[in-house]
């Protein structure tokens, strides 16, 4: 997921969530019915992590070491997959993804780091069935 193109794979994730982002849109008609829409608008979520090395901090520091160098970051794409109930495998890819580091840890003596990233994206498409767990991958 790295801008140059690099697949990441950041150690011990312990969350992810994933929403729908709409631009609602409300239209009074001219016979007084008041109609509604709702617009897909990108998706954003979020992963935490307990820090086991400092994978996630030199993504980081060399994403913003790029743009101070003028280093155009590529999109990134998140692949979610889901191993269902039934037994089958359902995989989402998020396409055109950007990454913003929420949290970079609380350090303390007798407790793990738990850091946190937010995402944004333009929207998911479902995929063909790869693997059984959550990878990113960075391209689009």
């Amino acid at each position: 997921m790295g801008y140059d193109g690099t697949i990441q794979n950041f150690t011990l994730q312990t969350s992810f969530d994933a929403k729908q982002e709409t631009h609602q849109i409300k239209v009074l008609g001219m016979d007084g019915t008041v109609r509604f829409l709702e617009l897909p608008a990108g998706w954003t979520g979020s992963m935490a992590f307990d820090r086991q090395d400092s994978s996630l901090d030199v993504y980081f520091a060399n994403l913003e070491s790029g743009y101070y160098s003028g280093v155009n970051a590529q999109a990134a794409t998140i692949t979610e997959t889901i191993a269902e109930v039934d037994g089958s495998t359902t995989q989402w890819r998020y396409t055109g993804v950007v990454f913003r580091l929420d949290d970079a840890g609380s350090w303390k003596g007798d407790a793990q780091v738990n850091m946190k990233m937010s995402w944004s994206s333009v929207s998911p498409a479902q995929g063909v069935v790869l693997l059984n767990s959550r990878c990113l991958q960075t391209g689009t």
